[in-house]
């Protein structure tokens, strides 16, 4: 496929993220006043609690096996370095930019830990389910895609950057952020790494089915859910009421977008080369979308738990997730014509 036709494919996703995001920033106006504060503290329980652990928990059990997860070891090793060039290149921005104390375990926070949960949950599915897409047939693509995606969404290196954070701000553990997550990781290991379990619960003919119908069933709520919350809470942005150094914003934007992307271009074809990543193609464009998503949304949340720089989180999250639509749209696009 040429790379134009390979950019329309990757579009179609972006923009069902914008208008989903779209509609949850209209409900939290006032004229709707659906997702108020409040509103949004009680649905992200039951996203963190509920909906997530339990989509996270099922495509483990359906597509991780003993097998499977000695090929999948270079993911969070990937997401590692990530996280380690965007923490170099966050503290670069911090020096440059001469940022207040204040902002500056929010610019660490946004340049090395991206949104590795919410964004791949939104797209992997849209992106499998379109005609030119190259990853095969749809089903079997969205089945992986999700299981790949859910081995982002919970790595204690995440857990390690909340806690530099906290270190930052003097502030409370944040261990009950995750600890669903995790657990459910651990659940799906548990149930796709043990046959005679995995043959009780997995599959059409499984006497236990009514289990994974059930956790499809509340896992299902996780996509649109998260979607809605986060355009909600972009909406804050929006309404302004604070002032970000345009510097800043240019300089978290540059990293997320330019040379995060770049660099793990480079890492992730060096890995291939060197027979680190097993010959997926879908398996090699999430660990190349590793590089190019947006900041993770928790950082918003965990701002508003420590107190400060909630306002400016907003308007960096505005700056750099409308940007996104572009910058995922053509990294995407170009990510699976180098494997197409």
């Amino acid at each position: 496929m040429g790379l134009l036709e390979l950019f329309t494919t990757a579009c179609v996703p972006v923009f069902n993220m914008l208008l989903v995001t779209g509609v949850g920033s209209f409900l939290a106006t006032d004229f709707a006043g659906l997702l108020s504060k409040e509103a949004r503290k009680h649905l992200n329980n039951i996203v963190f609690y509920v909906f997530n652990p339990s989509l996270v928990a099922i495509y483990l059990a359906k597509t991780i096996t003993m097998e499977s997860l000695a090929k999948l070891w270079f993911m969070p090793v990937n997401i590692l370095l990530a996280f380690t060039f965007g923490l170099f290149f966050g503290w670069i921005v911090v020096k440059v930019t001469r940022a207040p104390a204040k902002l500056r375990g929010l610019i660490l926070g946004c340049c090395s830990a991206g949104n590795l949960g919410n964004i791949f949950l939104i797209i992997i599915p849209a992106l499998c389910k379109e005609k030119g897409s190259p990853f095969g047939e749809a089903d079997v693509c969205q089945t992986y895609g999700l299981a790949y995606s859910s081995l982002s969404m919970a790595v204690p290196m995440l857990e390690r950057t909340w806690k530099f954070l906290s270190l930052i701000f003097e502030t409370v553990d944040l261990k009950k952020l995750f600890a669903p997550s995790t657990i459910a990781v651990i659940v799906g290991f548990i149930i796709g790494g043990t046959p005679f379990i995995r043959n009780a619960i997995i599959g059409d003919t499984a006497p236990l089915r009514v289990l994974q119908e059930s956790a499809e069933l509340i896992g299902g709520g996780a996509i649109p859910s998260v979607t809605l919350i986060m355009g909600a809470n972009l909406l804050n942005g929006v309404r302004g009421g604070a002032s970000v150094q345009p510097s800043v914003i240019a300089g978290v934007v540059v990293v997320r977008y330019v040379l995060l992307p770049l660099l793990g271009t480079a890492l992730v074809k060096g890995a291939v080369r060197l027979g680190l990543v097993q010959p997926d193609p879908l398996y090699q464009f999430i660990l190349h979308l590793q590089y190019a998503v947006p900041p993770a949304m928790n950082i918003g949340t965990i701002m508003q738990l420590f107190g400060v720089g909630e306002s400016e989180c907003s308007v960096i999250f505005v700056w750099v997730y409308a940007l996104a639509s572009v910058a995922v749209t053509v990294w995407s696009a170009f990510f699976m014509w180098t494997l197409s």
